[in-house]
């Protein structure tokens, strides 16, 4: 039996590839020595497949920062801002395009499908000129040929390729990108040739869009595309590779019907209908890659049921022709579990990471082919049980709390623009508002301050006096600046998410379960293990210390139940929505004790709202309305003087604005100037928006410092479509990974913009 890997995480088990990456940005470091770090990391991945006995290990998932902008750079489809005059491209265009330089904006970053992953988002336009410029997955795959290891490398497929880009600015809207195909199929072609001939028997196209709700003419362009291309492939093994949902029923009929294709590969966690389709339907002599085991979650799989559906799919595909797969890439999980010394063994015994995920894909293929590791399934066997009877799991005063909230949809008694009334009155705030999203530079010393805490080498005084320090600093900092309504600048918090979940109880922390969010930046998600409670108050110390510093308002700050949600490892053992209203009722008590303490704005994040839409339309309703009124669930407590915030990140939220109005917050401020203001139309085309709103102004994911004039621009474009009274002035996102000697000057102009508008508003009068 086979076994196979969709993709490996590429950041490594301790974040080598960040640091790399980042002391090459800083220039302390050489293009060699980035190099070199992610050789070492590229073939200690391949050998640990290898020698954990997988069949088709992937390459070309490796990227210094990420798969699409790869695609991108092989197709040498460069934005003309960037200068590029053809060749192969260097790390200077291809860093240019993914961050920006001194010069020019990066591209648009967005949401890989339903992850919290991000991608950069191609642009493309009739007058694109393509180009095989990136010489990447053939260089990758000879490198690991070298080792004496033969890869199947991968590729994002063409459909996928278009589908996920966007016209590029000046082009009508309304281009068909799928129009290029026959541009950039040539270019495949070319790759396709070159992997060939470096003795490549096995390619696979990620086509991940194919579980999207698609049109006939979609659907047409996939067969076209791999017809086009069926003469290229001959002599290869082909994979086709979906995840991240149910495939529906059209678009598997496309799928295995393409010319030129020997293997489907299915996630079969996350898209469970998808078996009905392949026991009634699958085509014979095709290789079924069956993506069994979790690439989005860290439990341990069941093997005993996985090997179950295995055996009733070998009846379908045939013994030689079904491979053990993982659902999806695993990029989406931490790294390794070896790397663990603060989870407790009880706890460990429950998870599975990456590395662990390659054992489990292993030992499963080995399991069909009849030699069955007993001891390890046995092990795997008291380690769900244990997890299953474990009292940790289960608190029953919160489980009646949450099963008590179904019967209301949790409403303020008073309708929005009646409250932003009654909190004017109270905070008396100029016209256009400015503020910031919540956090301020996190520098060298206040992580070391907050390590040194953790490892008790300072005391809790000493401690205290330090964060205080930092906030009295950011809050005389943003007064200087005349900034309406401030921020403490979380100097306490390590990440919006982790903060959160280590005081309250059904959660546990790793030391090393990083994931990576974009670029160099990595995440580590909290494990929700079971029941969640506040046992006490989480932020209120630090509000009111910061809210006794200064006269103007302060913002209290929350991460909001959906995002705890999206943004961690959910226990899979109940459904989503009965932990996000645990969760809720937990953040609810923090609210109303910000409120008792003197805190008259707080701000509930909700950056990952959007992330967890479904992919299928069909499932849109139901998702939405759990998230949203979980968000209620929140503040439907609090006085009408009480102004309620929310924030939201990277998204397209043109298809939820209802649902976002239907969150009925006070203020709601959006991600919005790396998306060319995509957000603005919405407002154009004639939605009523009456709360505030704060689309951001500029880019905080750029070391780029905006000027006044470019500010004052946008504040422009977004007067011509929301009133004046409700729009707010706000950079984009929190301020914690830039450094001050760009934050300043760039929440100066910002401030400068304001005021310029403010002036023309008050003479137009």
């Amino acid at each position: 039996m086979a076994s196979h890997i969709v993709g490996y995480p590429r950041m490594g088990p301790k974040r080598e590839l960040k640091f790399a990456l980042e002391s090459f940005w800083d220039g302390k470091s050489s293009a060699e020595d980035l190099e070199k770090v992610a050789t070492d990391l590229r073939s200690s991945i391949w050998k640990q497949m290898s020698g954990a006995g997988i069949k088709y290990i992937p390459s070309n998932t490796f990227s210094y920062y990420d798969q699409v902008l790869d695609t991108t750079a092989m197709l040498g489809a460069v934005p003309e801002r960037y200068s590029w005059t053809g060749g192969e491209i260097g790390l200077s265009t291809y860093f240019s395009m993914a961050r920006g330089n001194a010069t020019v904006p990066a591209m648009e970053m967005t949401k890989w499908f339903d992850t919290n992953y991000h991608f950069i988002v191609p642009e493309l336009g009739p007058s694109t000129k393509f180009s095989y410029a990136s010489h990447k997955a053939v260089s990758e795959y000879k490198e690991a040929k070298a080792l004496g290891i033969d890869t199947v490398p991968v590729l994002v497929g063409p459909v996928s390729y278009l589908l996920l880009s966007k016209p590029a600015k000046g082009v009508e809207k309304s281009f068909s990108l799928l129009s290029l195909l026959g541009s950039i199929l040539p270019i495949y072609k070319e790759v396709v040739a070159e992997l060939k001939a470096a003795g490549a028997s096995w390619i696979q196209f990620d086509e991940p869009t194919l579980v999207k709700d698609l049109g006939a003419h979609e659907l047409a362009a996939f067969s076209s595309a791999y017809a086009e291309l069926e003469s290229a492939l001959s002599g290869l093994n082909v994979l086709i590779e979906t995840y991240f949902a149910d495939i529906p029923a059209e678009s598997y009929k496309t799928l295995t019907s393409l010319s030129g294709v020997t293997a489907y590969g299915f996630d079969l966690i996350r898209g469970a209908k998808t078996l009905d389709l392949i026991r009634s339907s699958f085509p014979s002599g095709k290789y079924l890659f069956a993506g069994v085991v979790d690439g989005r979650n860290i439990w341990a799989d069941d093997l005993a049921a996985s090997l179950s559906t295995l055996q009733s799919l070998e009846a379908v595909a045939g013994k030689d022709k079904l491979v053990v797969s993982t659902s999806c890439s695993l990029m989406h999980t931490a790294v390794d579990l070896i790397n663990e010394t603060k989870l407790d063994d009880e706890i460990k015994s429950w998870l599975a990471f990456a590395a662990q995920k390659v054992v489990e894909v292993n030992a499963l293929a080995k399991a069909l082919a009849g030699q069955k590791d007993e001891a390890y399934f046995a092990a795997n066997a008291a380690a769900l049980a244990s997890r299953k009877s474990s009292p940790r799991v289960t608190n029953e005063e919160v489980q009646k709390a949450a099963a008590a909230l179904k019967g209301s949809d949790h409403r303020r008694a008073t309708n929005v623009s009646a409250r932003l009334d009654a909190q004017q009155k109270n905070l008396n705030l100029p016209v256009l508002p400015t503020t910031t999203i919540g956090s301020f530079p996190q520098t060298v010393e206040l992580r070391r301050v907050r390590r040194e805490y953790k490892a008790k080498k300072i005391s809790e005084e000493e401690y205290i006096s330090a964060i205080k320090e930092e906030i009295s600093k950011v809050v005389k900092i943003q007064e200087e600046l005349d900034i309406d309504v401030l921020v403490h600048g979380e100097p306490e918090r390590n990440d919006m998410v982790e903060y959160f979940g280590e005081q309250l109880s059904g959660f546990a922390f790793t030391a090393n379960g990083w994931v990576q969010s974009y670029g160099s930046r990595c995440v580590k998600p909290p494990i929700i293990y079971g029941d969640v409670s506040r046992p006490n108050p989480m932020t209120v110390f630090w509000s009111k210390t910061a809210q006794s510093m200064t006269s103007r308002p302060m913002k209290g700050m929350l991460t909001g139940p959906v995002t705890i949600l999206n943004w961690s490892f959910v226990r899979n053992d109940q459904p989503r929505f009965e932990t996000c209203y645990q969760i809720a009722l937990a953040i609810k008590k923090e609210v109303e004790d910000l409120e008792a303490a003197g805190i008259q704005v707080i701000q509930i994040d909700e950056a990952a709202l959007r992330e967890g839409l479904p992919l299928r339309k069909s499932e849109h309703a139901f998702y939405l309305d759990w998230a949203v009124h979980s968000f209620r669930i929140t503040n439907c407590g609090v006085q009408d003087t009480t102004q309620i915030h929310t924030h939201m990140c990277y998204s397209n939220f043109n298809d939820i604005i209802h649902s976002i109005i239907d969150m009925d917050a006070d203020v709601i401020t959006i991600e919005n100037s790396r998306s060319d203001e995509k957000l603005l139309s919405v407002f154009r085309e004639g939605v009523k928006y009456g709360a505030g709103i704060g689309p951001g102004v500029y880019d905080i994911h750029s070391p780029r410092i905006p000027s006044t004039e470019e500010i004052a621009d946008r504040v422009n474009k977004m007067l011509a479509v929301l009133d004046t009274n409700i729009l707010w002035v706000n950079p984009d996102c929190g301020l914690k990974t830039r450094k001050y000697t760009e934050v300043k000057p760039a929440l100066t102009n910002m401030v400068s913009a304001t005021k310029l508008i403010r002036t023309q508003l008050a003479s137009a009068k």
